[in-house]
């Protein structure tokens, strides 16, 4: 008897063994998405919201939930068929700020009593908190000449009312990322909460503050005691080839309806300034600096601006690695800060008197750092290749580090996947480039296996180790694919020389970096099946994907999501003409020898390999008609291609059915065209 019960113990564990499966399309979709979190002013509390999505509905919805800050008592906070987000406590603690209906709203902490504070035509963006819990900081997208909120509303009626629909422009940036602009900026708003009055702090200007693009998530905030705020916005004339974000601060006492409320400039550098945070003693104000004027992947340094002497000092000379996330220790003593580092997301530390820098979590990709009020914990989302986003915080004292959430727990003990491992390869002029390997659920390392080429986008971006949402490395692996992915000259987390070489240079060094990474992984990992290998990429990586099939007939297919095949062209058609002008040493009549070497759609009559093209009509960054020019070339060409448009996508796909048509048919190209 005793026999039989360890026979049924040993099927039963085998049994379950076996219940794991690959990751499916609809699982990437069926997880549940951390969004933002704000810990309670007594330190006890997170409020923080969740994306769930519907595949059927083919949408999400946000609600917000809360959970004690050991991990106990996870709970709905506030949740309806509403989108509700940005969850926020008072400052007193004694009840949450949110946005529903593009309206602020507050409720008990325990979600009941909800109440809308605001009532503003043009919606609200993003919120801050005074912390004397008497005025908000928000962001609105208005018309600049518009007076008040009345005269917003009225042309809003009469644009939606009328029958013509034409517009005329008469400056850049008349479209911007995925939208129209249509006239309106998004301005900063003081809102005095007894009163429910709010006053235009940039009233009449064209500009945008928060700015347009190259900002933070936090690029306004107030002081600590709720006298000053201070805010980035840029102030050029003509923003479509500037990235000359600024840092102004201003007194809420000289806010006044009607009248030209006095800003102080305190950055001083000619390139983006963002992110000002004030220390808690109130002496300083810290924020992020790039040096070099026209260059949105610059290093961002941790500047220090003394209140008292208006002097600024950079505090991160000594580390390689360009900072965001900006947060102070209660003493004032220390600055919180994430960077790229390799692969990783890292937190670091610096001492605001010596500079020493200091690792506080290197592993994985981690975000949006908050700090206890006593100052002996860091809380913070961490996620990796086969984790989702969760909140964990860590003990700066022992160094415990725990995870408090767990939303996606039952789902991921079904799931079979292997984390990221990594190898690095000889690249271009003796450069050491290191690449992502990820390899199949049920991995046998005496199978052969094809094999999935990845170029991330950017250029100055990297594969990290995290569960991203589109390009989910997991996911290309789950159908049984091994996954390589460099990270080659132009990436990011690898010193800025690293970064910098890749500008004038897109079919260079880069090309050597990837071509040499491919060849080293199918040298010396056997179970690459070496005839059956193909390429993907999206927006730099769709360029790198055109301009390889320009290049080489090495891969089976190709898929090129959004990618730059017609340099002279994009730079017409693109709103960030920085960018391009940075990269390619100026406008096409300034230098067109440099987009011509470097344009692939001057050598795709060289292409064999069948090409996937992909894009989005909304997307304004590489217009739809680069692939366009792709498509229509390789139709010309004879070279077998097909062509999948998403009409309602910009430059990623959003929408849970498009992204189950895009994985179908990326897997499908391939599954076609193995040997």
């Amino acid at each position: 008897m005793r026999k039989i019960c360890v026979l049924l113990m040993l099927l039963t564990v085998v049994g379950f063994g076996q219940t794991k499966r690959a990751m499916t399309v609809e699982d990437l979709w069926n997880m549940k998405r951390v969004g933002t979190f704000d810990l309670s002013p007594d330190g006890k509390k997170i409020a923080f919201s969740v994306t769930t999505y519907s595949m059927e509905a083919n949408k999400g919805n946000s609600d917000i939930y809360m959970v004690n800050t050991d991990g106990s008592e996870f709970k709905y906070v506030v949740a309806s068929e509403k989108n509700e987000t940005s969850p926020e406590f008072t400052p007193d603690g004694k009840r949450m700020a949110y946005i529903k209906d593009d309206q602020i709203w507050t409720c008990a902490l325990d979600g009941t009593d909800a109440q809308q504070l605001t009532n503003i035509s043009t919606g609200i963006n993003d919120f801050v908190w005074s912390p004397a819990n008497d005025k908000i900081l928000f962001s609105s997208s208005v018309y600049p000449d518009c007076a008040d909120d009345a005269a917003n509303k009225t042309r809003d009626s009469i644009k939606d009312a009328s029958k013509m629909k034409g517009v005329v422009f008469d400056h850049l940036m008349y479209r911007h990322w995925n939208e129209w602009r249509n006239g309106k900026r998004s301005h900063l708003f003081l809102f005095d909460i007894a009163s429910k009055k709010a006053v235009d702090i940039i009233g009449g200007m064209e500009n945008d503050a928060p700015p347009l693009a190259l900002g933070s998530a936090k690029d306004y905030a107030f002081s600590p005691n709720g006298s000053e705020f201070a805010f980035t916005m840029n102030p050029a004339s003509i923003v479509s080839n500037s990235t000359n974000n600024e840092i102004y601060t201003v007194q809420c006492s000289d806010v006044k309806p009607g009248t030209d409320i006095l800003k102080r400039l305190i950055s001083t550098s000619p390139g983006n300034d963002n992110e000002p945070v004030y220390s808690p003693d109130g002496k300083y104000i810290a924020f992020c600096s790039m040096a070099r004027s026209g260059f949105e992947a610059d290093k961002q340094r941790v500047m220090l601006f003394d209140r008292q002497t208006g002097i600024s000092v950079s505090l991160t000379d000594s580390i390689d690695r360009s900072a965001s996330e900006l947060i102070w220790s209660p003493d004032s003593k220390t600055i919180y800060f994430t960077a790229s580092n390799e692969m990783y997301e890292s937190i670091y530390t610096v001492a605001v008197s010596t500079k020493e820098i200091k690792q506080v979590i290197y592993y994985n990709n981690n975000s949006d750092i908050v700090l206890s009020p006593d100052g002996s914990k860091l809380y913070f989302k961490q996620e990796r290749s086969t984790l989702p986003f969760e909140i964990f915080s860590k003990d700066l004292v022992s160094g415990n580090i725990n995870q408090l959430t767990t939303m996606n727990q039952a789902l991921l003990d079904q799931i079979e996947m292997n984390p990221v491992e990594t190898f690095w390869s000889p690249g271009a002029a003796g450069a050491k480039v290191q690449s992502l390997i990820i390899k199949p659920p049920f991995f046998d390392a005496n199978k052969k296996y094809p094999v999935i080429f990845l170029v991330h986008g950017g250029p100055q971006g990297h594969w990290n180790d995290d569960f991203h949402y589109r390009w989910n490395t997991e996911m290309f692996a789950a159908k049984g694919y091994v996954v390589v992915a460099p990270n080659p000259r132009g990436s990011t987390g690898y010193g800025q020389k690293f970064t910098d070489e890749i500008s004038g240079d897109w079919g260079g060094k880069v090309y050597t970096d990837l071509m040499n990474a491919f060849d080293y992984a199918l040298k010396n990992y056997s179970f690459i099946d070496s005839n059956n290998t193909f390429a993907a990429g999206a927006s730099f990586g769709g360029y790198m994907m055109d301009w390889m099939a320009g290049h080489t007939n090495r891969f089976n297919a190709i898929v090129s999501h959004d990618g730059v095949f017609n340099l002279e062209s994009m730079w017409g058609t693109t709103e960030e003409l920085w960018f391009p002008e940075w990269e390619l040493g100026g406008t096409p009549w300034q230098n067109r020898a440099l987009y011509e070497k470097f344009s692939p759609h001057r050598y795709i009559h060289n292409c064999k390999t069948p090409m996937l093209v992909v894009t989005g009509a909304n997307d304004f960054r590489v217009c739809e008609e680069q692939a366009m020019q792709l498509f229509t070339s390789l139709q010309r060409l004879g070279v077998e291609s097909k062509f999948l448009y998403f009409p309602d996508e910009y430059h990623f796909v959003t929408h849970p059915q498009n992204a189950r048509l895009w994985w179908g048919s990326v897997f499908d190209w391939f599954e076609k065209h193995k040997k």
